[in-house]
């Protein structure tokens, strides 16, 4: 297994496979690898000749400079999950520098307005710096494919509308959430949780499973009702946001509409922990 620290020594290593037409999948990550991270690995690996994996904690996608500060960095760990998965995968974990080459700020892009809900309406400047990571990124692999986990839904179609706008060749896929035993959605938040936390986060998914019948039985407004008031139950959670919106254009919606699918979006709060999590709901 190779692991390279700057884009030179990647691209080096890579450009010879492209000479070859070896197709390349990528999958890039913040770090603190679990389960999740090595099913779209799985993914790359079964679709394409080579796999490559980006290990960055990208700074300028944080607003809160302390949820960058505490945000796991374990990439020793890191390295001996990816090897023990498969030797073929090639790891690439650059310096800040290394890929802002000493400037740290971040591009805007336009999203259509994809980037105005949710997420984005919480969390001011947090897809444009998305954006601009992960086009570097894909400038400096050049994959033929890369893999994302719809756990973040939104930046996963943000991407798709990135990618698009800017006419790359990139096949952009979607992987299913890849949950613990107890639903749990797994994240490399996660890590903050303590035992117990972890046991009790398991509501989030069981609530939004039972918001999603509520919302093929009755309405949008049954179903939010119905997770506000789990969530007002249970003093140990905030409950940030549950949002249903359209899928294709992440609008939050009022009222269903024949022939439109729709998601479930959720944020909690547990532990000083942000958790998310989203579910198909027709």
């Amino acid at each position: 297994m190779m692991v390279f620290y700057t884009q030179s020594q990647l691209k080096q290593y890579l450009q010879p496979l492209k000479a070859a037409k070896k197709s390349i999948g990528f999958v890039p990550t913040m770090g603190a690898l679990h389960n999740g991270h090595l099913s779209l690995l799985h993914q790359a690996l079964a679709e394409n000749d080579v796999a490559v994996l980006s290990i960055f904690v990208n700074p300028t996608q944080f607003n809160n400079a302390e949820d960058l500060e505490k945000y796991p960095r374990t990439l020793n760990r890191d390295v001996d999950l990816v090897k023990e998965l498969s030797e073929q995968i090639v790891v690439y974990a650059p310096s800040v520098d290394d890929i802002y080459e000493g400037n740290t700020v971040a591009t805007n892009f336009d999203y259509d307005g994809l980037d105005n809900e949710m997420e984005g309406a919480n969390r001011p400047g947090h897809f444009n710096g998305v954006g601009t990571i992960v086009k570097k990124l894909f400038e400096i692999v050049q994959p033929n494919r890369a893999y994302f986990g719809e756990k973040d839904f939104q930046q996963l179609q943000i991407i798709r509308k990135m990618v698009a706008k800017s006419n790359m060749d990139i096949v952009i896929v979607g992987c299913p959430i890849f949950r613990e035993a107890s639903g749990l959605a797994m994240s490399s938040r996660n890590e903050r949780l303590s035992t117990k936390g972890k046991e009790q986060a398991a509501l989030i998914y069981k609530t939004l499973t039972q918001a999603q019948t509520v919302f093929n039985d009755k309405d949008v407004k049954d179903a939010e009702a119905f997770v506000k008031k789990t969530f007002e139950s249970q003093p140990d959670f905030t409950l940030e946001y549950f949002i249903i919106a359209e899928v294709e254009s992440l609008k939050t919606i009022a009222f269903k509409k024949p022939n439109t699918k729709y998601r479930a979006f959720i944020v909690v709060h547990l532990e000083g922990v942000r958790l998310i999590d989203t579910i198909e709901l027709n």
